[in-house]
């Protein structure tokens, strides 16, 4: 399908709604009620811009962004984030390491084949998985690593023994020198922007602000690194660098090199809008688990890669979970007689399992 749909991220869509009347805190109920009001869920054509810098501001500083959150999160289940404090130097390293790891040569990456390596960490190749099944595969490869400190804690038989879907250890190429180092600092500058995410979404959905704490503090957040080579030639809508799908996590948090258009997230209408990087933004998208606790109050929304920029481009990609063992199921405050449970509990855990075990079984061998 041909992206006839041009961006409008320059239309403020997050500033917009900071003008707005609102209470200190709106329960699923009434934003369901409440949605038709506003705008159509999914009618979308421009992705929402919202500054966190007020993150930890006054209670009403907060309500005001879990505001705007909860109608990003509703509308279209994407928006870009500024004011999340990871400074452009951070960035700068991990984008470097991650050109010159992808340029090495195929036979030193595949020496961490994650097929070989476990628990879908290590090196991904071209055409290895294949997202969305109607399609040939996806044009991309990639790096993943989960947890790890830094500067690891001696005899730390936690991690090495860890069986759960991206968790056990860590995996690292010899080279280039600092990569490890590189991708730990933005991993971990990332996680603190994803904890305030989840304070901010407890509070959209009526919730304590520290309600999703004692549920993630277990979660394995992973991390991947991502090159789309440059699609050139007659265009195949079924080979794209990354197929249709949704994030099966609760939420991604995603840097996108700048001044080069891929990612696009799919309306109501079936239009593809462009997500089109902005200097200093991440993107945050809702995924699938966020999705399910809130009965698809939360958009988890279709997203795809499309890299018809004519030279290659680069990603990196944080995804945001919950323990393995918590129960995934609607929260009480998002079932009404109305909007019964739309799901059936399943642990995070299995979940995962589930949809990794689907990527992976798709993929060209």
């Amino acid at each position: 399908m041909r992206n006839d749909c041009l961006p409008l991220v320059g239309s403020g869509f997050g500033r917009s709604l900071s003008g707005l009347r609102h209470p200190i805190a709106l329960s699923c109920r009434a934003t369901m009620a409440d949605s038709a009001a506003i705008r159509d869920p999914g009618t979308f054509d421009s992705i929402p811009v919202i500054d966190i810098t007020n993150a930890n501001g006054t209670r009403d500083q907060k309500s005001a962004l879990a505001f705007e959150i909860k109608n990003a999160c509703m509308e279209v289940g994407a928006f870009y984030i500024t004011g999340h404090g990871i400074h452009h130097e951070t960035i700068d390293s991990v984008f470097s390491a991650m050109k010159a790891y992808f340029s090495l040569p195929l036979e030193t990456k595949m020496e961490l084949y994650h097929k070989r390596v476990g628990n879908c960490q290590g090196y991904t190749p071209l055409l290895d998985t294949n997202i969305d099944p109607s399609n040939r595969g996806d044009l991309l490869e990639g790096f993943a690593a989960g947890w790890e400190e830094l500067i690891p804690e001696e005899n730390d038989e936690t991690s090495r023994n860890d069986d759960r879907p991206k968790a056990g250890t860590n995996v690292w190429p010899l080279e280039p020198a600092g990569f490890r180092e590189a991708y730990l600092n933005y991993y971990h500058a990332a996680l603190a922007v994803g904890k305030t995410l989840y304070h901010l979404f407890a509070l959209a959905l009526d919730l304590p602000e520290t309600y999703f704490e004692d549920k993630t503090k277990e979660s394995v957040h992973d991390m991947r690194t991502v090159r789309y080579p440059p699609q050139t030639g007659p265009v195949d809508d079924r080979m794209v660098g990354l197929g249709a799908h949704t994030d099966f996590k609760c939420f991604t948090i995603l840097w996108q090199e700048p001044d080069i258009q891929a990612l696009q997230v799919l309306n109501s209408e079936r239009r593809w809008i462009n997500v089109t990087p902005i200097p200093g933004t991440l993107v945050v998208n809702i995924a699938d688990q966020l999705g399910r606790w809130t009965n698809d109050v939360f958009r988890s929304p279709v997203h795809r890669a499309v890299n018809r920029s004519g030279v290659d481009r680069y990603s990196t990609a944080v995804f945001f979970g919950m323990n393995s063992d918590v129960q995934v199921e609607p929260i009480p405050s998002c079932i009404s007689p109305d909007q019964p449970p739309k799901y059936e509990p399943i642990s995070a855990g299995d979940y995962e399992r589930k949809r990794i075990e689907a990527m992976f079984r798709q993929g060209t061998p």
